[in-house]
């Protein structure tokens, strides 16, 4: 947390990561729209995303190259 009591970037991180997985609790939450900046959250959301499709690609191509799928 910063001095002026708004997240960091790991906080946004972390807080996007744990909503990927929807285990996000009550107080959690709360917590989250009072300090999390908007913005941060789409761009950390849009990171994200393109890791977890950047992962999916990888784990595929690795399938279809090592015959598994075969």
């Amino acid at each position: 947390m910063n001095q002026d009591g708004k997240a960091g970037v790991m906080e946004t991180m972390r807080a996007v990561a744990w909503s990927f997985f929807g285990v996000r609790r009550r107080a959690d939450y709360e917590r989250d729209v009072q300090r999390l900046n908007p913005v941060h959250v789409i761009i950390a959301g849009i990171v994200g995303a393109a890791i977890f499709v950047g992962l999916l690609v990888a784990l595929i191509r690795w399938v279809v190259s090592s015959g598994i799928a075969a």
